[in-house]
Protein backbone atom coordinates (compact mmCIF):
# COMPACT_ATOMS: atom_id res chain seq x y z
CA UNK A 1 0.00 0.00 0.00
CA UNK A 2 1.14 3.53 -0.37
CA UNK A 3 0.91 4.61 2.97
CA UNK A 4 3.53 2.22 4.22
CA UNK A 5 5.98 4.09 2.30
CA UNK A 6 6.15 7.17 4.18
CA UNK A 7 6.33 5.61 8.11
CA UNK A 8 6.49 7.66 11.31
CA UNK A 9 9.51 9.45 10.95
CA UNK A 10 10.08 9.82 7.40
CA UNK A 11 11.46 13.07 5.80
CA UNK A 12 9.30 14.14 2.98
CA UNK A 13 8.54 16.89 0.24
CA UNK A 14 5.23 18.22 -0.61
CA UNK A 15 4.79 20.72 -3.39
CA UNK A 16 3.39 23.11 -1.68
CA UNK A 17 4.47 23.01 1.80
CA UNK A 18 8.15 22.21 1.17
CA UNK A 19 9.91 19.73 3.26
CA UNK A 20 7.94 18.11 6.52
CA UNK A 21 8.64 15.04 8.67
CA UNK A 22 5.73 12.01 9.07
CA UNK A 23 4.35 12.31 12.52
CA UNK A 24 2.01 9.53 11.93
CA UNK A 25 -0.19 7.76 9.10
CA UNK A 26 -3.12 5.71 8.40
CA UNK A 27 -4.73 4.41 5.34
CA UNK A 28 -6.63 6.90 5.83
CA UNK A 29 -5.02 9.94 7.37
CA UNK A 30 -1.12 11.34 7.05
CA UNK A 31 0.12 13.82 9.74
CA UNK A 32 2.68 15.74 8.32
CA UNK A 33 4.71 18.60 10.39
CA UNK A 34 6.48 20.69 7.69
CA UNK A 35 9.54 23.11 8.33
CA UNK A 36 7.70 26.41 7.11
CA UNK A 37 4.33 25.59 7.53
CA UNK A 38 3.20 23.62 11.06
CA UNK A 39 1.89 20.62 11.12
CA UNK A 40 -0.75 19.31 8.47
CA UNK A 41 -3.54 16.37 8.12
CA UNK A 42 -3.97 15.00 4.61
CA UNK A 43 -6.27 12.15 2.95
CA UNK A 44 -3.73 9.68 2.13
CA UNK A 45 -5.07 8.91 -0.62
CA UNK A 46 -5.29 12.07 -1.98
CA UNK A 47 -1.97 13.62 -0.76
CA UNK A 48 0.24 10.82 -2.01
CA UNK A 49 0.21 12.41 -5.66
CA UNK A 50 1.95 15.72 -3.74
CA UNK A 51 4.50 14.17 -1.77
CA UNK A 52 7.67 12.27 -2.62
CA UNK A 53 10.61 11.09 -0.15
CA UNK A 54 13.17 13.45 0.76
CA UNK A 55 16.90 12.10 1.91
CA UNK A 56 17.51 15.00 4.45
CA UNK A 57 18.46 14.22 7.75
CA UNK A 58 15.30 15.29 10.15
CA UNK A 59 15.64 18.72 11.75
CA UNK A 60 17.38 19.00 14.70
CA UNK A 61 14.98 19.35 18.05
CA UNK A 62 15.06 22.52 19.69
CA UNK A 63 16.33 22.54 23.40
CA UNK A 64 13.46 23.88 25.60
CA UNK A 65 10.83 26.75 24.31
CA UNK A 66 11.83 29.85 25.85
CA UNK A 67 9.66 31.20 28.63
CA UNK A 68 7.73 34.51 28.18
CA UNK A 69 8.38 37.17 30.69
CA UNK A 70 5.45 37.96 32.69
CA UNK A 71 3.97 40.96 31.79
CA UNK A 72 4.70 43.40 34.90
CA UNK A 73 1.51 44.77 37.21
CA UNK A 74 -0.34 47.59 35.71
CA UNK A 75 -0.58 50.67 39.04
CA UNK A 76 -3.02 53.27 39.06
Amino acid sequence: MASNTYSQGAQVEHLKFGLGTVLSHSEERIVIKFDDHGEKKFVTNLVMGSLKKSDRQPPAEKKGARKKKAAAPVTA
